[in-house]
């Protein structure tokens, strides 16, 4: 059954012409994703379909008998009424059934209106939807439910917006960035309630996650064309690069074709025949063709950054604390050269506070925070670029100069540097103020990088950056040769950059692990919860030290197996790490999937060893 029409729409704003003649069609089940650069005409496009705009051209067809829903990026609510009122708020009489049950169990005393409230419930057949309705209160942490929409944060009146939209069940949900201002838990709960639930979506997000686990479409919105592909993000990827390989194939063909029909045009050919004529009309198109380039930028910077010496940064036992919150205690870290750290935590733990302390922007209540000499901060924020009216993109970039040095005595311009992000020579003319919101925070994130630190943190760089732009980025950072410090709540992203994480779980609690996002959850997933039974502090004391007699200890040979399997798990790591980096070349299926298995073999190797290095070390304790 099809939901929805989009009949070949064009939309511009004056001299710029976003996009032309696009035609697609949503229908019943489907859940679509819509993957474009920033400043394509992502939003502009959800707004037509969502109704706050309108096509210059063409027509958006809606089925009559169906209910839709948008989420903004940022939601338009009453900030007058409160959390409860704004959910209750729609025509559903499922929800007012609940309401009513709701106030009816407020008021004991009354129980006709009691009576009443239960026979509606019955009725609607209401009760494993009220379960949903405070499951999903729940997880999106939304219990103040008298608490006014005009006291909530941004991430609040987000939440309740996405609340509010579920509950109010439509058949067509339209989304912009759902996951944005979302914590991991939230993000995975809401990924794994969209895949089982029978909405239809139509959605533009930069979580390539959520992509492959929730859709089962993706549209693509590139150079002014749309290509759709019936599958995930991993199926969308593979059948691009077909697709990109096709068009390059046929583009080196037209360029010879172009090579022999330039001769002929050279050679001036005086009669004008029909056929001559054709040939000439042919001649332009197979130049178009030919001259085709495809954008896909890598950036391959060598900076010049300033070399790091043995101390990088100390902190030694910081503490800090909002009025009765305590978000760091005694926290000991000395930061080595090449840390690549990750950050994640719900919001509210600490996280920014981690890192304005540790960049000297707060002071901690007590503890010390050491900086080595040759250190130079990025400081990447949330907060975005200060836009000064009147000027330019360009502009903005020479503040730092004309000029940045790369290594070997080379340099790059401002414009060549703006180009590697994706500005092109028209854009870096354009007014600051008139750019989308990702394309400011790709400025801004370039205003960071051109300043060369060796000590680069970026604070949730994801938000609001497309996919394409998220691949320059992770370009970029995976040959970033400093130390690297990074909060976000994008998963892939964190797989792809760090190696170790600080997991921030609240109350001060602060869990140091070694690997990525996903190591950690599925570290966390396999954890078995140990029963520890409280005993007399004294019998305790007693049966450690019956133990401590007891142990045997090493042997001779055991002691050279402990000390011969340090060795050994050090050297499998560096293998390790060797074979990682194999992935970061041109590699055919064949050879991915040879490398795979060889990454797969010194793993196993690696657990192996280690699970027998544990044993001896307890047996030696």
């Amino acid at each position: 059954m099809n939901y929805l029409s989009v009949e070949n729409i064009a939309k511009a704003y004056g001299e710029r012409e976003l996009f032309a003649n696009i035609s697609f069609g949503i229908n019943e089940g489907q859940k679509v994703g819509f993957v474009a650069k920033n400043g394509t005409g992502k939003t502009s496009l959800l707004n037509i379909l969502s109704g706050p705009d309108s096509p210059d051209e063409g027509n958006v067809v809606y089925r009559k008998d169906i209910t839709t829903a948008f989420l903004p990026q940022e939601p338009n609510l009453d900030p007058k009424l409160t959390v409860e009122q704004t959910i209750f708020a729609a025509d559903n009489e499922i929800l007012k059934a609940i309401e009513r049950y709701e106030k009816a169990l407020q008021n004991p005393d009354d129980a006709d209106a009691y009576q009443k409230a239960f026979e509606q419930m019955e009725a609607h057949q209401a009760w494993d939807f009220e379960t949903t309705y405070k499951q999903i209160l729940f997880k999106l942490k939304l219990e103040e439910m008298d608490k006014l929409v005009g006291e909530l944060s941004g991430g609040q009146k987000k939440r309740l917006a996405l609340a509010s939209m579920i509950l109010h069940k439509p058949d067509l949900i339209i989304m912009d960035e759902p996951t944005n201002h979302l914590d991991l838990d939230m993000i995975e709960w809401l990924e794994e309630f969209f895949r089982k639930e029978n909405f239809t979506i139509f959605m533009v997000t930069h979580d390539r996650y959520f992509l492959e686990r929730v859709c089962n479409e993706i549209v693509e919105l590139e150079d002014g064309n749309l290509y759709t592909y019936k599958g995930n993000y991993s199926y969308y990827l593979d059948k691009k690069e077909d697709r990109v390989s096709l068009e390059q194939t046929n583009t080196d063909k037209a360029k010879q074709l172009f090579k022999k029909e330039l001769d002929w045009m050279r050679r001036q050919p005086k009669a004008r025949t029909t056929k001559s004529k054709s040939r000439i009309e042919d001649f332009h198109e197979i130049k178009d063709r030919a001259s085709k380039r495809r954008n896909d930028h890598q950036v391959q910077l060598e900076i010049n950054m300033e070399r790091m010496g043995n101390k990088i940064v100390e902190m030694h036992k910081i503490s800090k604390s909002f009025e009765d919150k305590q978000l760091l205690n005694k926290f000991d870290y000395n930061f080595q050269p090449g840390d690549r750290l990750g950050i994640i935590g719900k919001n509210g733990t600490g996280k920014s506070t981690f890192l304005n302390i540790l960049t000297g922007n707060m002071e901690p209540d007590s503890g010390k925070v050491v900086i080595g000499e040759t250190v130079k901060f990025g400081y990447y924020t949330q907060r975005g670029i200060e836009v000064k009216e009147g000027q330019k993109v360009i502009d903005v970039i020479r503040e730092f100069g004309e000029y940045i040095p790369l290594k070997k005595g080379r340099q790059i311009s401002a414009q060549q540097l703006l180009e590697k992000f994706l500005f092109d020579r028209k854009k870096q003319y354009d007014f600051v103020e008139k750019l989308s919101g990702g394309e400011r925070k790709r400025l801004y994130l370039c205003t960071v990088l051109i300043q060369n630190p060796n000590f680069l943190i970026l604070d949730e760089p994801t938000n609001d950056l497309d996919i394409v732009t998220l691949n320059v980025l992770e370009n970029f950072l995976l040959d970033f040769p400093g130390n690297l410090l990074v909060v976000s709540h994008d998963r892939y992203f964190m797989d792809k950059i760090v190696d170790h994480l600080f997991v921030f779980k609240g109350n001060s609690e602060i869990e140091d692990f070694p690997g990525n996002y996903s190591d950690y959850r599925e570290y966390e997933a396999s954890a078995v919860p140990e029963i520890v039974q409280k005993a007399d502090p004294s019998t305790e004391k007693k049966e450690i030290k019956k133990e401590a007699k007891a142990s045997p200890g090493l042997t001779y040979n055991e002691q050279k197996e402990y000390n011969r399997l340090e060795k050994e798990i050090h050297n499998l790591e560096k293998k390790k790490e060797e074979v990682q980096k194999k992935f970061l070349k041109d590699l055919s299926g064949e050879e991915i999937d040879k490398t795979s298995l060889e990454l797969q073999s010194v793993i196993d190797e690696i657990e192996k060893k280690t699970e027998r290095w544990f044993e001896l070390g307890a047996k030696a304790e």
